[in-house]
């Protein structure tokens, strides 16, 4: 017993789990087996009692009737042997017959003290007539029954015990063997886990079978050398952590933007060798203080004060700030800066601070300011452009409506510009218009405005006007400073203008209106002789009769396939090879011959028509570049221009992916070319369009950069791929340095962007020179061929790959 004693101390100390279960095992098998071996010792009882009740059942039908005879006979010794065998039968220890009508025998002894059965009956004589003889008592002891009984429940209760015992041991050895030795190696092991042995697994003294990997034990390894494995990761994700931070410290250190990190006070905690550059200011000298409150001079503090006043009220409404602000270096001299300002936040989204980005856009905003005129002015003449003149025009009639006086509008077209264009070149024709201009506005009066509409087309307002002769006066003026001639290249040339006067408000009191009127007029004064004027009249709307004749036939064009598409060129400007064409819609109608875009797009717009028009472009275009592809082997780009209103259909997006996966035609090989007056629009639908777009894989350009109002802003809030330099400012960069640096401005800006740079107009080698010295891309123009129809262009494509090849 001591021995016994010593092993379950030393297996409760080495294994609590193990003694715990053992415990449980045997105190449920103990009470399970009282419960089994009650039911089995009275099962037993209930038999044997069974047994004497069956013995009595037998005496009864056994004894009754040989008893009954005995009886009626009155054999006493007859009656005698039969009770004697009866009271030799086991258990039964006495019998009693009551014999009618008062006489007993009696034979056996009850044991006192003992556990008694009784059962009776009654003896009949039957016969002609029934009679009770008498009745039987017999009585049987259970002391034999208790006996076995005692037996049984000593046998049982010390064989299951021992069973019991020996099937827990069994079973915690089992466990023991199988989970607590493995349970004392984990937890070994995870007192041994540090940061230290990450590399060590954790490994159980078992064999590797499927079936043991996938038990419990075997998920915990596992999820153990997971955890090991992620701690293992943790720790090299953090050292890769630190090396970022270490590696982006640096790069804001080195930012070739001014940084600034401030407080939650905004105070100044870390500022950038950029910023130190940028402002003059030390980085050490400013730590502490307020971002407006560098400077010296007391007003320039206060006026920066009250602006980073602003910008804390933005960034804590909306989350961040973004401007340009008109900022001062240390030594007092102000320059332009692109500020960013947002929020440093925790992870909980709480404002630690605050991070401010600058940039200096000084020479940006120079370039901004030159591209800004140039949307609002013509570049050749200096005067107002389109977008300048109707502005003026609207502020005219309203200020004329106010007043009650009259507004007169002069539309003026040079007679035989494009002859002496095409006779003398580009260069006189350009000097032909820069003298028009200036003799048109040296007939005018202070507040009135002369207007480049484009080409050789002018426009003039005259507002405050007293009366119609007024018009007249200043129409005859400028046709006599018509009268003297031109020199243009060594040459005098005679050039007459043609002038179409409309009157607010007696043509029209909408703008729109008197335009389309003094255009009527001028046609008329065109069919007078030229060197006319001609006020509007009402017959006049014969040209809108011929509008109306001209929307008819061009309703009908697509049906009748009088529309065709002419391709011209783009090619590499470094090595010349082909990269791309542009589609240029042409009318070729019976009647009208050959009808140029600017003739007849306007009126489609107008219309509507530009929509079907412009979904038969994007197919054909699509379906020329796959043919290309298909002769040469090689992928050809294609470039199309969208108007305004094509743009603006609810169906655009669709039409043009139709028109690609239809053809064939790889997305990112068609180009959709934007006007600069489209992306002002700056709308929510103009944004979500381009974005589509771009998703889809559809290049983007900004055609005729620089002739509308240029934004850089809108350049980088839409997704555009390619800007286009209008051909205006390519074709003077060998002559005039102006336009040469404003080129080199645009290839370096759209550069800056990530965009791609195409130049319009190249007519002259020395312009391919330029344009490939200063980096643009690709080139467009006479110089490398002129807008070829479907068959030409693709005998120029086969030349041309012919001569690559050689």
């Amino acid at each position: 017993m001591p021995k016994l004693s010593t092993r379950l101390q030393r297996f409760r100390k080495g294994s609590p789990l193990s003694f715990r279960l053992l415990a449980w095992i045997l105190l449920f098998s103990s009470v399970f087996t009282l419960i089994t071996s009650a039911f089995q010792i009275y099962s037993d009882y209930r038999k044997d009692i069974s047994q004497i009740d069956k013995r009595m059942a037998v005496v009864e039908s056994g004894y009754a009737s040989s008893l009954a005879r005995s009886l009626w006979a009155l054999d006493q010794k007859l009656l005698q042997t039969q009770m004697e065998g009866i009271l030799s039968l086991p258990d039964i220890v006495h019998l009693r017959l009551r014999i009618e009508p008062d006489s007993e025998l009696v034979m056996g002894e009850i044991p006192r003290e003992s556990e008694t059965t009784v059962h009776s009956f009654d003896l009949i004589h039957e016969g002609d007539e029934t009679f009770k003889l008498g009745e039987l008592t017999i009585t049987a002891d259970l002391a034999r029954v208790y006996q076995e009984m005692e037996r049984k429940v000593g046998i049982i209760l010390a064989t299951q015990f021992l069973k019991t015992f020996l099937v827990s041991i069994l079973i915690i050895w089992i466990f023991q063997h199988f989970v607590t030795r493995h349970l004392t190696t984990m937890a070994n092991y995870a007192r041994d886990f540090s940061l230290q042995n990450l590399a060590r697994p954790l490994v159980l003294d078992r064999p590797h079978t499927p079936s043991n990997e996938s038990d419990e034990l075997g998920k915990v390894t596992d999820a153990i050398n997971q955890m090991r494995e992620r701690l293992n990761d943790d720790i090299g994700r953090q050292e890769r952590d630190a090396a970022e931070i270490r590696k982006f410290s640096k790069a804001i250190e080195q930012s070739p933007s001014s940084v600034l990190i401030c407080d939650r006070q905004w105070r100044i905690e870390f500022a950038n060798q950029k910023f130190s550059q940028l402002t003059g200011y030390d980085a050490q000298s400013i730590i502490g203080k307020h971002p407006g409150a560098l400077g010296e001079n007391d007003l320039d503090n206060r006026e920066s004060r009250h602006l980073w006043q602003s910008i804390r009220l933005q960034v804590q409404r909306v989350g961040v700030w973004q401007g340009e602000v008109n900022s001062v270096r240390k030594n007092g001299e102000r320059f332009w800066e692109q500020l960013i300002v947002t929020p440093i936040k925790d992870g909980g989204g709480e404002t630690t601070g605050y991070l401010i980005l600058g940039e200096d856009i000084s020479i940006r905003k120079r370039y901004e300011q030159q591209l800004l005129r140039q949307a609002n002015y013509d570049i050749l003449t200096g005067l107002p452009n389109r977008m300048l003149a109707l502005d003026r025009l609207k502020l005219a009639l309203a200020q004329a409506r106010r007043e009650n006086s009259q507004v007169g509008v002069m539309f003026l077209d040079l007679d035989n510009f494009k002859h002496i264009n095409d006779t003398l070149g580009h260069d006189a024709g350009d000097n032909l218009l820069i003298e028009a201009a200036r003799r048109i506005s040296s007939c005018l009066r202070g507040t009135s405005t002369v207007a480049r509409l484009g080409g050789d087309e002018f426009l003039v307002i005259l507002p405050g006007l007293t009366g119609s002769d007024a018009s007249s006066q200043v129409a005859d003026r400028i046709l006599k400073t018509f009268s003297p001639p031109y020199i243009l290249n060594g040459q005098e040339v005679f050039v007459t203008t043609s002038i179409g006067i409309s009157v607010f408000p007696t043509d029209s009191d909408n703008s729109g209106t008197l335009l389309q009127h003094a255009d009527a007029a001028m046609y008329q004064a065109k069919h007078k002789g030229k060197s006319a004027y001609a006020h509007f009249a009402p017959e006049m709307t014969e040209v809108s009769h011929e509008r109306l004749q001209m929307e008819s036939r061009m309703r009908r064009a697509l049906e009748l396939n009088e529309f065709e598409l002419n391709f011209q060129p783009i090619v590499d400007t470094d090595s010349g090879n082909l990269v791309a064409a542009e589609a240029l819609l042409r009318w070729n109608n019976p009647s009208m011959g050959m009808v140029m875009p600017d003739r007849f797009i306007p009126l489609a717009e107008e219309t509507g028509l530009i929509i079907p028009i412009g979904e038969w472009v994007l197919q054909e275009a699509c379906r020329a570049a796959v043919t290309w592809k298909e002769t040469t082997g090689r992928d050809i780009g294609i470039s199309v221009n969208v108007s305004p209103r094509q743009f603006r259909d609810p169906g655009f997006t669709s039409t043009v992916l139709n028109a690609v996966s239809s053809s064939g035609l790889n997305h990112n090989q068609l180009e959709l070319e934007i006007t600069e007056r489209l992306i002002l629009d700056n709308s929510i639908e103009t944004a979500e369009i381009l974005r589509q777009l771009d998703d889809a894989g559809v290049r983007l350009s900004v055609d005729d950069f620089g002739t509308g109002y240029s934004a850089l802003s809108y350049l980088k809030s839409y997704p555009f791929d390619t800007l286009k330099i209008d051909k205006s400012f390519v074709q003077d960069v060998m002559k005039e340095a102006e336009d040469a640096s404003l080129v080199r401005a645009i290839i370096n800006m759209a550069h800056s962007l990530g965009l791609s740079v195409i130049a319009e107009g190249v007519e002259e080698e020395a312009q391919t020179h330029f344009l490939k010295q200063e980096g643009c891309d690709y080139s467009q123009g006479y110089f490398y061929s002129r807008p070829l129809p479907t068959e030409d262009f693709e005998t120029w494509l086969k030349t041309t790959q012919r001569l690559q090849q050689a």
